[in-house]
């Protein structure tokens, strides 16, 4: 790139916070916000525990009329990127909405709305089922309620890749902004998959922790004892634009977009290769196009799936591409308190990311209790520890192979 992309704004739902402020003060604490799933009956679910977001509706800055059209994960996204715009102190009376985009994804869609919609439906008949069943629930459906709100007419997408989605959306948004075809873009993801049908769909997966008895140390990634990882909700948006631009407007910047590696494991639609050859792929690609020596990486946010399988391939990887280097390097997994948002998780791990940037200090990976010898590096087990982070990457998998690695730094 031949301009830096600032990151000016940021805004999170999560199961630890719906502010900015909540959501550092709490992921400082170390603390898990993993509960059992309460809002409908569960019980029978294989898993049935998850990172939720409670009180949503009080944060909100919706019309009851608008939230009779969405589902709850273009709500989630509509709060969060109202908390990104006013963060990045976007004037949006005085702004080119003709250049303005929205980058976003999700791996699900929306099925409270669908679900409810299509047993009024089988219940009643076609005149049970609200018009607004069709926009609704698809996974563009946030993207399009967001530009919608805000009159946001500049080249928008959204992405569909699993686990990867977000990381996705963030760097394809990036690429918009240093290329000079938007001057700002709505850049995240969400997932709203505790409902009954979606929180189904994920149990099939075979993955998720089934610790129902106690659900505070049921998502422990790396740990001798893991047995899944748990699924959370929640949304998070970053407000992304030129470096010159962001200084001309006198806003404080985060940090910057600085590079992107990706590959497919070309082996299983649902299983990773047994091999850690395509994650390396994409961690030295992520490095190339950042232009950074390997011991220059000063933290790595991990993705932590809290399977035998994922997490000794995405260790060996680590090992195997920083070689002692790695013992040098901060590791740590945040999302092992409050869960991984599926297609949303990459925005919120950014999210926090960027703040231990700004404040030195790595969250921690809580419940690593019963070290694995085949996971042996220092995952910043439990507490938070001071350090100055200066450049970050941040991994993503999703099933059937699907790899990710963000290179972040700091201003």
């Amino acid at each position: 790139m031949s301009e830096r992309v600032a990151i000016t704004g940021v805004g999170i739902v999560s199961p630890c916070g719906l502010k900015k402020e909540t959501f550092w003060a709490n992921l400082k604490r170390g603390e898990s916000f993993v509960d059992e799933v309460t809002r409908f009956d569960a019980s029978n679910y294989p898993s049935r525990i998850a990172g939720q977001v409670h009180e949503l509706d009080h944060y909100t800055h919706l019309s009851g009329r608008l939230l009779k059209k969405i589902d709850v994960f273009s709500h989630m996204a509509l709060v969060a990127s109202e908390q990104a715009i006013k963060d990045s102190k976007m004037d949006l009376d005085n702004i080119d909405k003709n250049r303005v985009g929205a980058f976003m994804g999700n791996a699900l869609g929306g099925w409270l709305f669908a679900e409810t919609e299509l047993r009024d439906m089988y219940i009643e008949g076609r005149e049970g089922i609200s018009p607004y069943m069709a926009s609704a629930w698809f996974p563009a459906a946030p993207q399009g309620q967001v530009t919608i709100y805000y009159g946001f007419k500049g080249y928008s997408k959204t992405v569909v890749a699993d686990r990867a989605s977000s990381a996705l959306a963030i760097w394809y948004a990036s690429k918009i902004i240093a290329q000079g075809k938007n001057d700002f873009v709505l850049a995240g993801g969400m997932e709203a998959p505790i409902t009954p049908y979606a929180l189904l769909s994920v149990n099939t997966c075979g993955k998720l922790s089934k610790n129902n008895c106690n659900p505070k140390k049921a998502y422990r990634p790396y740990d001798l004892y893991r047995d899944g990882f748990v699924v959370g909700e929640g949304a998070a948006m970053i407000v992304l634009e030129k470096e010159s631009q962001a200084k001309k407007r006198g806003v404080s910047i985060y940090g910057f977009i600085k590079g992107v590696g990706f590959s497919s494991d070309g082996y299983h639609y649902s299983r990773y290769r047994p091999d850690s050859s395509s994650l390396e792929y994409a961690i030295e690609e992520c490095l190339k196009d950042a232009k950074w020596d390997k011991k220059t990486v000063d933290y790595i946010c991990l993705d932590a799936e809290a399977s035998e399988i994922g997490d000794y391939l995405e260790t060996q990887s680590l090992k195997n591409v920083f070689g002692k280097q790695i013992s040098k390097i901060s590791l740590s997994a945040p999302k092992s308190m409050y869960g991984n948002l599926l297609g949303a998780q990459t925005a919120l791990d950014l999210v926090a990311t960027i703040f231990s940037m700004k404040n030195s200090i790595i969250f921690p990976t809580i419940n690593y209790e019963m070290p694995d010898p085949y996971c042996d590096l220092d995952y910043t087990p439990n507490e938070a520890v001071n350090r100055e982070i200066k450049k970050a990457l941040i991994i993503a998998r999703g099933r059937g192979g699907i790899n990710v690695v963000l290179a972040v730094e700091k201003d």
